[in-house]
Protein backbone atom coordinates (compact mmCIF):
# COMPACT_ATOMS: atom_id res chain seq x y z
CA UNK A 1 0.00 0.00 0.00
CA UNK A 2 1.21 3.29 -0.98
CA UNK A 3 1.95 6.27 1.87
CA UNK A 4 -0.32 8.80 1.57
CA UNK A 5 -0.39 11.34 -1.36
CA UNK A 6 1.72 9.04 -3.02
CA UNK A 7 1.28 7.26 -6.48
CA UNK A 8 3.42 4.21 -7.92
CA UNK A 9 4.08 4.02 -11.73
CA UNK A 10 6.63 3.06 -14.14
CA UNK A 11 9.11 4.40 -16.31
CA UNK A 12 9.40 3.07 -20.15
CA UNK A 13 12.25 1.32 -19.29
CA UNK A 14 10.33 -0.10 -16.33
CA UNK A 15 12.00 1.42 -13.37
CA UNK A 16 9.59 2.14 -10.91
CA UNK A 17 8.77 5.53 -9.80
CA UNK A 18 6.88 7.66 -7.33
CA UNK A 19 4.16 10.85 -8.08
CA UNK A 20 3.19 13.10 -5.60
CA UNK A 21 0.28 15.00 -5.32
CA UNK A 22 -1.97 17.19 -3.21
CA UNK A 23 -5.52 18.13 -3.16
CA UNK A 24 -6.18 21.62 -1.75
CA UNK A 25 -9.56 23.12 -2.04
CA UNK A 26 -10.73 21.17 -4.74
CA UNK A 27 -7.59 21.10 -6.93
CA UNK A 28 -5.37 18.50 -7.34
CA UNK A 29 -2.36 19.66 -7.78
CA UNK A 30 0.99 17.26 -9.16
CA UNK A 31 4.04 17.86 -6.79
CA UNK A 32 6.39 16.04 -9.18
CA UNK A 33 8.13 12.87 -9.34
CA UNK A 34 11.06 10.73 -7.43
CA UNK A 35 12.73 7.99 -7.29
CA UNK A 36 12.28 6.76 -4.17
CA UNK A 37 9.16 6.70 -2.69
CA UNK A 38 9.87 8.34 0.73
CA UNK A 39 10.71 11.23 -1.27
CA UNK A 40 7.26 11.49 -2.78
CA UNK A 41 5.72 11.19 0.25
CA UNK A 42 8.13 14.14 2.28
CA UNK A 43 6.93 16.47 -0.70
CA UNK A 44 3.69 15.35 0.05
CA UNK A 45 3.88 15.91 3.86
CA UNK A 46 5.76 19.40 2.81
CA UNK A 47 3.15 20.52 0.31
CA UNK A 48 1.03 20.15 3.23
CA UNK A 49 2.93 22.09 6.17
CA UNK A 50 3.05 25.15 3.62
CA UNK A 51 -0.68 25.13 2.76
CA UNK A 52 -1.90 24.88 6.64
CA UNK A 53 1.14 26.84 8.21
CA UNK A 54 1.65 30.87 6.91
CA UNK A 55 5.11 30.59 8.92
CA UNK A 56 6.36 29.58 5.02
CA UNK A 57 7.44 32.14 3.28
CA UNK A 58 8.39 32.14 -0.04
CA UNK A 59 12.24 32.99 0.76
CA UNK A 60 12.66 30.05 3.01
CA UNK A 61 13.20 28.20 0.08
CA UNK A 62 15.97 25.43 0.46
CA UNK A 63 17.39 23.72 -2.21
CA UNK A 64 17.52 20.55 -0.18
CA UNK A 65 13.55 20.40 -0.20
CA UNK A 66 11.89 17.47 -2.04
CA UNK A 67 9.59 20.24 -3.69
CA UNK A 68 10.89 22.74 -6.41
CA UNK A 69 11.07 26.01 -6.08
CA UNK A 70 8.20 26.31 -8.32
CA UNK A 71 6.08 24.16 -6.86
CA UNK A 72 6.51 26.19 -3.36
CA UNK A 73 5.88 29.63 -5.06
CA UNK A 74 2.09 27.95 -6.73
CA UNK A 75 1.54 26.50 -3.23
CA UNK A 76 1.69 29.15 -1.03
CA UNK A 77 0.00 31.64 -3.47
CA UNK A 78 -3.03 29.71 -3.71
CA UNK A 79 -2.66 29.23 0.48
CA UNK A 80 -2.19 33.34 0.89
CA UNK A 81 -4.60 34.21 -2.09
CA UNK A 82 -6.94 31.32 -2.30
CA UNK A 83 -5.95 31.08 -6.94
CA UNK A 84 -4.15 28.31 -8.40
CA UNK A 85 -1.67 29.18 -10.88
CA UNK A 86 0.83 26.74 -13.13
CA UNK A 87 3.21 29.19 -12.96
CA UNK A 88 5.45 30.41 -10.11
CA UNK A 89 2.90 33.71 -9.77
CA UNK A 90 2.39 35.66 -6.72
CA UNK A 91 -0.09 38.27 -6.03
CA UNK A 92 0.37 41.53 -4.41
CA UNK A 93 -2.49 44.21 -4.21
CA UNK A 94 -1.54 46.05 -6.89
CA UNK A 95 0.55 44.12 -8.69
CA UNK A 96 2.15 40.32 -9.12
CA UNK A 97 5.13 38.52 -8.70
CA UNK A 98 6.41 35.67 -11.56
CA UNK A 99 9.75 34.12 -9.35
CA UNK A 100 11.96 33.25 -11.89
CA UNK A 101 14.09 31.89 -9.23
CA UNK A 102 14.78 32.30 -5.26
CA UNK A 103 16.79 35.85 -5.69
CA UNK A 104 15.19 36.69 -9.32
CA UNK A 105 11.43 38.48 -8.96
CA UNK A 106 9.60 39.71 -12.49
CA UNK A 107 7.43 42.01 -11.77
CA UNK A 108 4.33 42.76 -14.03
CA UNK A 109 0.95 44.51 -13.72
CA UNK A 110 -2.04 42.73 -12.68
CA UNK A 111 -3.52 42.83 -16.25
CA UNK A 112 -1.14 40.26 -17.53
CA UNK A 113 -1.48 37.94 -15.22
CA UNK A 114 -3.54 35.96 -17.28
CA UNK A 115 -1.00 36.26 -20.31
CA UNK A 116 1.99 34.75 -17.43
CA UNK A 117 -0.14 32.33 -15.72
CA UNK A 118 -0.62 30.37 -18.92
CA UNK A 119 3.10 31.30 -20.30
CA UNK A 120 6.56 29.57 -18.74
CA UNK A 121 8.95 32.81 -18.98
CA UNK A 122 12.54 30.92 -19.47
CA UNK A 123 16.05 32.94 -19.49
CA UNK A 124 18.99 31.76 -21.93
CA UNK A 125 22.10 33.61 -22.65
CA UNK A 126 20.58 36.84 -20.66
CA UNK A 127 17.63 37.32 -22.41
CA UNK A 128 14.29 36.53 -20.84
CA UNK A 129 11.93 35.04 -23.43
CA UNK A 130 8.30 32.73 -23.60
CA UNK A 131 7.14 30.37 -26.36
CA UNK A 132 4.13 31.43 -27.91
CA UNK A 133 2.60 29.91 -31.24
CA UNK A 134 5.73 28.08 -31.26
CA UNK A 135 8.17 31.19 -31.12
CA UNK A 136 10.09 32.33 -29.09
CA UNK A 137 8.96 36.19 -27.85
CA UNK A 138 11.26 38.00 -25.58
CA UNK A 139 9.83 40.14 -22.93
CA UNK A 140 10.98 43.38 -23.75
CA UNK A 141 9.45 43.02 -27.29
CA UNK A 142 5.86 42.62 -25.62
CA UNK A 143 6.57 46.11 -23.90
CA UNK A 144 8.20 47.99 -27.23
CA UNK A 145 11.27 47.06 -26.44
CA UNK A 146 13.14 46.37 -30.26
CA UNK A 147 15.71 43.28 -29.84
CA UNK A 148 18.72 45.97 -30.85
CA UNK A 149 17.59 48.56 -28.24
CA UNK A 150 19.93 50.25 -25.84
CA UNK A 151 19.26 50.82 -22.44
CA UNK A 152 19.72 54.34 -22.03
CA UNK A 153 19.39 55.53 -24.92
CA UNK A 154 16.20 53.93 -26.81
CA UNK A 155 14.37 52.84 -23.18
CA UNK A 156 14.79 53.19 -19.63
CA UNK A 157 13.30 51.47 -16.41
CA UNK A 158 12.53 54.41 -14.34
CA UNK A 159 13.33 52.58 -11.11
CA UNK A 160 16.10 50.90 -12.37
CA UNK A 161 14.86 47.87 -11.91
CA UNK A 162 15.27 45.88 -15.10
CA UNK A 163 12.76 43.32 -13.61
CA UNK A 164 10.03 45.48 -13.12
CA UNK A 165 8.24 45.35 -15.98
CA UNK A 166 5.56 47.23 -14.94
CA UNK A 167 3.93 49.78 -17.90
CA UNK A 168 4.66 52.89 -15.85
CA UNK A 169 8.16 52.00 -15.18
CA UNK A 170 8.99 51.36 -18.52
CA UNK A 171 9.89 54.35 -20.75
CA UNK A 172 10.34 54.37 -24.33
CA UNK A 173 12.89 56.50 -25.61
CA UNK A 174 12.98 55.99 -29.43
CA UNK A 175 10.37 54.43 -31.48
CA UNK A 176 8.67 55.15 -34.44
CA UNK A 177 7.29 58.61 -35.15
CA UNK A 178 3.87 58.59 -34.62
CA UNK A 179 3.67 55.41 -32.44
CA UNK A 180 3.10 54.48 -28.66
CA UNK A 181 2.44 51.59 -26.60
CA UNK A 182 -0.58 51.93 -25.27
CA UNK A 183 -2.95 49.80 -23.12
CA UNK A 184 -6.71 49.91 -24.40
CA UNK A 185 -9.71 47.61 -23.58
CA UNK A 186 -7.61 45.50 -21.58
CA UNK A 187 -4.82 44.63 -23.95
CA UNK A 188 -1.43 46.22 -25.02
CA UNK A 189 -1.88 47.75 -28.45
CA UNK A 190 0.27 50.56 -30.39
CA UNK A 191 -1.30 53.70 -31.19
CA UNK A 192 -0.68 55.75 -34.10
CA UNK A 193 -1.71 59.09 -35.13
CA UNK A 194 -0.40 62.54 -36.61
CA UNK A 195 -0.12 65.92 -35.59
CA UNK A 196 -1.71 68.36 -37.69
CA UNK A 197 -2.97 71.55 -34.88
CA UNK A 198 -3.96 68.80 -32.82
CA UNK A 199 -4.00 65.00 -32.87
CA UNK A 200 -5.31 62.46 -35.22
CA UNK A 201 -5.86 59.06 -34.28
CA UNK A 202 -4.58 56.79 -37.56
CA UNK A 203 -5.72 53.21 -35.42
CA UNK A 204 -4.75 50.98 -33.39
CA UNK A 205 -2.44 47.78 -34.32
CA UNK A 206 -0.71 45.04 -32.78
CA UNK A 207 3.11 45.63 -33.54
CA UNK A 208 5.23 48.35 -33.30
CA UNK A 209 5.79 47.80 -37.17
CA UNK A 210 2.07 47.83 -38.38
CA UNK A 211 1.64 51.62 -36.71
CA UNK A 212 4.74 52.50 -38.55
CA UNK A 213 3.78 51.49 -41.24
CA UNK A 214 0.17 52.93 -41.09
CA UNK A 215 1.74 56.10 -39.85
CA UNK A 216 3.48 56.27 -43.21
CA UNK A 217 0.99 55.86 -45.13
CA UNK A 218 -0.90 58.70 -43.48
CA UNK A 219 1.70 61.05 -43.98
CA UNK A 220 1.36 60.01 -47.62
CA UNK A 221 -2.26 61.08 -48.02
CA UNK A 222 -2.15 63.86 -46.44
CA UNK A 223 0.88 65.26 -48.46
CA UNK A 224 -1.32 64.82 -51.28
CA UNK A 225 -3.63 67.76 -49.83
CA UNK A 226 -1.34 69.71 -47.94
CA UNK A 227 2.56 69.51 -49.63
CA UNK A 228 4.30 72.00 -48.29
CA UNK A 229 3.89 69.74 -44.83
CA UNK A 230 6.77 68.29 -43.48
CA UNK A 231 6.81 65.05 -41.66
CA UNK A 232 9.29 62.65 -41.18
CA UNK A 233 8.64 58.77 -42.58
CA UNK A 234 9.29 55.95 -40.33
CA UNK A 235 12.19 53.77 -42.02
CA UNK A 236 11.76 49.97 -41.13
CA UNK A 237 14.53 47.85 -41.55
CA UNK A 238 12.90 44.58 -40.09
CA UNK A 239 11.12 44.99 -43.95
CA UNK A 240 12.22 44.15 -47.11
CA UNK A 241 10.67 46.61 -50.19
CA UNK A 242 8.48 44.04 -50.93
CA UNK A 243 6.83 43.26 -47.39
CA UNK A 244 6.61 46.85 -47.28
CA UNK A 245 5.05 47.56 -49.94
CA UNK A 246 2.04 44.76 -49.33
CA UNK A 247 1.75 46.34 -45.81
CA UNK A 248 1.10 49.00 -46.94
CA UNK A 249 -1.33 48.35 -49.43
CA UNK A 250 -3.28 45.45 -46.64
CA UNK A 251 -2.68 48.51 -43.78
CA UNK A 252 -6.58 50.05 -42.71
CA UNK A 253 -6.24 53.80 -41.66
CA UNK A 254 -8.84 55.86 -40.43
CA UNK A 255 -11.24 57.45 -42.73
CA UNK A 256 -10.57 60.72 -40.80
CA UNK A 257 -7.09 60.84 -42.31
CA UNK A 258 -8.66 60.62 -45.44
CA UNK A 259 -11.14 63.84 -44.79
CA UNK A 260 -8.06 66.01 -44.04
CA UNK A 261 -7.88 69.14 -45.56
Amino acid sequence: MSLPGVYETTLKDGTPSYRASITHQKKHISLGSYPEEKTAHDAYLLAFSVLTDKSFKIHDYRQTMPLSFEKWVVLINLRDNGLYFATPVYLMKTYFIYYLEPETELKFDLEDLFYYASHKIMRRGGHLFVADYGMQVTLSSRYGIKNYAVPGKDFLFINGDSFDFRYENIKILNTYHGVSLIRRKGKTVYRARIHLKSYYLIGYYESAVEAAVAYNKAVDIIKKRLPDKNYEMNYIAELKASEYADLYDRISISDNIYRIL
